[in-house]
């Protein structure tokens, strides 16, 4: 998501979906007020940490009431942030990429790795270079996954999924759909022909990216929201999704276990999300047990798993059952990282480049 930098941008992120599938009404979204219960905590997260399963233990084990706020969007968190007053909020989940730019608004306290099982987690998403600003931790990695292709296995050949022509295989004329966020499919598309994410420029944007963005248009029979492309893969009016994964069907295996997902030989695209505590907060200590409980294997197991949407526990230790592991091809996510893309942050010239283009690309 990259809201602080496309204010324009209105298109339905992951996290915006991913929201609307919650239905978590045994979690009370409030408001903080000014004069705050010694015995509250007040997080302002994404909907996979309203579920009771992560929040229950957590409320009994200190004997505290966790109000929990969701939003869409840092760019959303930014304004309720605003809108608040100092100290309103104790915790706080990102976006990792966006964790530099709101670090530097004295948003963020610093953090200490030796109170998290830092070596526990996985290699790749612990050394992202957005998690500590100038030598300074504010953000723990809490959970991952990919941007990859989420498919109806019954429709389609599972080894063409694994393949980066995949998104230009003619065998899946009109039963193709793509996400419609510019920033993980430009991207995708720079892993397909060899690039890095972090490779990319306004030059090869145009000469190398363009072309291979404009040939997948005829090839495709709906770009939307993944509201709408889910709904597509799971009526069977697609097959296959550009952009979809491991949060795009997993909640829906159990009942369909057609609905399958997978990233490219290539190398997927990951994108993570972090724990950080708030410069303002009155409750450090609390806020950072609760940081920590969510980072601990138990917490984790609950996170990932968490009825609005499923992804990667980043602590490599985490209990899941056998049925969780093949959904989330848990076994497989050693691989999986060797091969793949931490998804990069991008100057506001190019950022504005890849948005055109992808206009470009709606209207072709």
């Amino acid at each position: 998501m990259k809201s602080i930098y496309n204010p324009n941008n209105n298109q339905v992120s992951r996290r915006h979906f991913l929201s609307g599938m919650a239905g978590l009404a045994a979690t009370t979204t409030l408001w903080p007020t000014v004069a705050r219960a010694e015995d509250e905590l007040n997080i302002l997260v994404w909907c996979d940490h309203a579920d009771p399963k992560l929040i229950d233990p957590f409320e009994k084990k200190h004997n505290v009431r966790v109000n929990v706020k969701t939003y869409e969007g840092t760019g959303t968190a930014l304004s309720i942030i605003e809108q608040s007053q100092p100290g309103d909020w104790d915790v706080f989940v990102i976006d990792a990429p966006d964790v530099p730019q709101v670090a530097k608004q004295g948003i963020l306290a610093e953090l200490n790795k030796s109170d998290y099982p830092w070596d526990d987690i996985f290699e790749q998403i612990r050394n992202a270079p957005y998690n500590s600003v100038d030598g300074k931790l504010y953000a723990v990695p809490e959970k991952f996954g990919y941007y990859g292709v989420a498919y109806n296995d019954s429709k389609v050949e599972a080894s063409d999924m694994s393949s980066a022509d995949a998104m230009w295989n003619e065998k899946y004329s009109g039963r193709m759909a793509v996400y419609d966020y510019y920033f993980p499919i430009i991207q995708m598309i720079a892993i397909s022909q060899g690039m890095k994410p972090s490779d990319v420029t306004i030059d090869n944007l145009d000469q190398v990216i363009r072309p291979k963005l404009l040939e997948m248009k005829p090839l495709v029979s709906l770009v939307g929201d993944i509201v709408g492309v889910q709904n597509a893969l799971v009526n069977g009016d697609v097959d296959m999704i550009i952009g979809g994964a491991e949060y795009t069907v997993s909640v829906l295996t159990t009942e369909n276990p057609d609905l399958q997902w997978t990233i490219s030989d290539n190398g997927g695209l990951i994108w993570t999300q972090g724990l950080a505590i708030f410069e303002d907060s009155t409750k450090k200590d609390l806020a950072n047990e609760f940081v920590k409980w969510v980072i601990s294997p138990e917490g984790q197991a609950s996170l990932a798993t968490s009825e609005c949407y499923w992804a990667m526990p980043t602590n490599s230790t985490t209990p899941l059952s056998d049925s969780q592991k093949q959904i989330l091809r848990w076994d497989e996510q050693q691989g999986f990282l060797d091969k793949s893309y931490l998804s990069f942050f991008s100057e506001p010239e190019l950022d504005q480049a890849m948005l055109d283009l992808w206009t470009e690309f709606l209207q072709s």
